[in-house]
């Protein structure tokens, strides 16, 4: 909206002191970082003590845990903050017209409904409950059905799949060699257009190309174009085998963050950690002059995501305001499933999809031990009878409470070990 009007007064040749700083991006990505950040700690109290008048607090099963009776009456659905503290900003600062970014919106909005839905459902069935005089008893069948949340993210892969691999504006620009005066083009890319661009005062042509590549860390021929995982003669269906693969991310992450957030803190942090990595490989890859000094592939109309990857981080931030141990706010499922569908959406968007192990380790280490202790369990009950465990219990974050380990120590190790993935990752654009 501001970035608009703007345009608009530069347009009509109307200038007013510190207008110009709207043209660069940095400051507008700070002033995403700074809004979001007053939305979730000034707005944030309000919407707590709103949550408590509605009496919108958390259920909590006896699981035998330490503290978990302390959280009981907690309000939940907090995720409403984290979502307006990223659109906002977003709306405000932004460049609308690049699609990158109304997709992102599209992302947060939509995973972010079904997750209110989910929550609202639960809320409804604990006031039926209260009504009828029953004495309520957190179940897993309460809020949405586990194949509705499903075919929302199945929706949402789709719809992120599709413009990415379809959409004119989603491009690489690979550069024209001098000698060879053409750019090598690679089976299933389709050439849309060449440029020419002033690179350290030297003209440089490029070509531009639709891609289904992503990015392989670790090794020297780090692109990895989709197509060649069919054989030639079905190569002109590599957008199906993408789509499945984005519905997939999609969908992983989603509930790896939904899992994970299960203590104060925790999921919320994590994300935020995360959100600086992609912050800075959306930065390099939509920077021409740091593409080609890494050697890694320039993503024209990248650089505009950085408003909404600002809001994402100081949305987290802020929200551990509140969030943090003991926390006054949980997020439910309104904010888990968003951000997780946020980090998979970006990681696509910036062709570091193969990359999501290893930036989301915490993510995929809790929806693992999940898979694990069920799969475990069902097996050994149908060979021996009687179901056994992996774990004390999960996800992983409950095993060490049952250990007898702090939540709030649990926490910040998780928040440490997903910084050094972070750091892992982002030395990944020099080891090759």
């Amino acid at each position: 909206m501001l970035y608009y009007i703007y345009q608009w007064l530069a347009k009509a040749g109307i200038k007013f002191p510190g207008s110009g700083l709207f043209q660069f991006i940095t400051f507008r990505m700070l002033l995403a970082v700074l809004l979001s950040l007053i939305i979730t700690t000034v707005y944030g109290k309000r919407l707590i003590r709103f949550l408590l008048k509605k009496q919108v607090g958390e259920t909590v099963r006896d699981l035998g845990l330490a503290g978990e009776q302390q959280k009981k009456g907690t309000p939940t659905m907090g995720g409403i903050i984290i979502l307006l503290a990223i659109i906002i900003p977003t709306l405000l600062f932004g460049n609308l017209d690049k699609v990158y970014v109304r997709l992102m919106l599209l992302s947060t909005v939509w995973l972010g409904i079904i997750g209110f839905i989910d929550d609202y459902l639960k809320l409804r069935s604990k006031r039926v409950a209260k009504e009828q005089g029953v004495n309520y008893k957190k179940s897993d069948s309460d809020g949405l059905a586990g194949r509705f949340k499903i075919f929302g993210q199945v929706v949402l892969g789709i719809i992120v799949g599709a413009t990415l691999y379809f959409n004119s504006s989603v491009n690489v620009e690979r550069e024209i060699m001098p000698r060879q005066g053409t750019a090598t083009i690679h089976a299933g890319e389709r050439k849309v257009n060449e440029v020419t661009r002033m690179i350290g005062g030297r003209l440089h042509r490029f070509a531009v190309v639709q891609t289904p590549i992503t990015t392989i860390p670790f090794v020297r021929n780090h692109e990895f174009n989709y197509s060649k995982l069919l054989p030639a003669a079905l190569q002109s269906f590599t957008w199906v085998l993408y789509i499945l693969i984005v519905i997939f991310i999609i969908t992983a992450v989603s509930n790896g963050a939904n899992i994970t957030d299960g203590l104060d803190g925790l999921a919320t942090g994590v994300s935020a950690i995360i959100g600086v990595c992609l912050g800075v490989f959306a930065y390099v890859s939509g920077n021409i002059r740091l593409a080609e000094y890494l050697n890694i592939m320039y993503i024209p109309n990248l650089g505009e995501l950085s408003i909404f990857i600002g809001a994402f981080i100081g949305a987290c931030v802020g929200f551990l305001w509140y969030n943090a141990f003991p926390a006054q706010v949980f997020m439910g499922d309104t904010g888990s499933l968003a951000l997780g569908g946020i980090i998979a959406s970006l990681a696509i968007i910036i062709r570091k999809e193969l990359m999501i192990p290893i930036i989301c380790g915490v993510f995929l280490i809790e929806l693992v031990s999940v898979i694990l202790q069920v799969s475990y369990f069902k097996y050994t009950k149908k060979k021996y009878g009687e179901g056994r465990r992996i774990f004390q219990m999960s996800p992983l974050h409950h095993h060490y409470q049952k250990l007898g380990y702090h939540e709030s120590k649990i926490a910040v190790r998780f928040w440490i070990v997903t910084i050094l993935c972070v750091v892992f990752s982002i030395m990944s654009l020099k080891i090759r």
